[in-house]
Parts: C-alpha cells; structure tokens; sequence
C-alpha cells in the first residue's frame, strides 16, 4: 500500500502510429501528460496541479509547435 510521503507520477500517454496513412499530418507524434502525486495522510496532493495543460497556455511558454 502507498504510504504518506510517498511520489508517483501519472503518466497516460497518446502515439499515434506512423504506419497508417488516415492520421494524416498527426501520424508519427505523441503526447504525454504527467502529474506529479504525493501521498498525504488526507489522500494526495498533485504537485503539478499548476502546471498548464491547455494548449494556449503550454505554447505561451514554449512557442508555437
């Protein structure tokens, strides 16, 4: 079992597959969102609650893809 004080991350992931021609120009890419946990008496906390997500906001930091 978790204990508190302890960190995980949540790693779901998107690739989509260069093989096939009906993903048009999003053939070959992938995408991962994290969110960094820590177990907390109460439950969990998510360390990355504040990150953005949302595209406006990840290209405002990095530019545009």
């Amino acid at each position: 079992p978790l204990q508190p004080g302890q960190c995980l991350t949540i790693e779901p992931g998107l690739y989509i597959p260069d093989l096939e021609p009906q993903f048009g120009a999003l053939r070959g890419i992938g995408v991962r969102i994290e969110d960094d946990i820590v177990v907390t008496e109460q439950g969990c906390h998510v360390l990355s609650a504040a990150a953005p997500v949302a595209i406006g906001e990840v290209e405002g930091l990095v530019g545009v893809a």
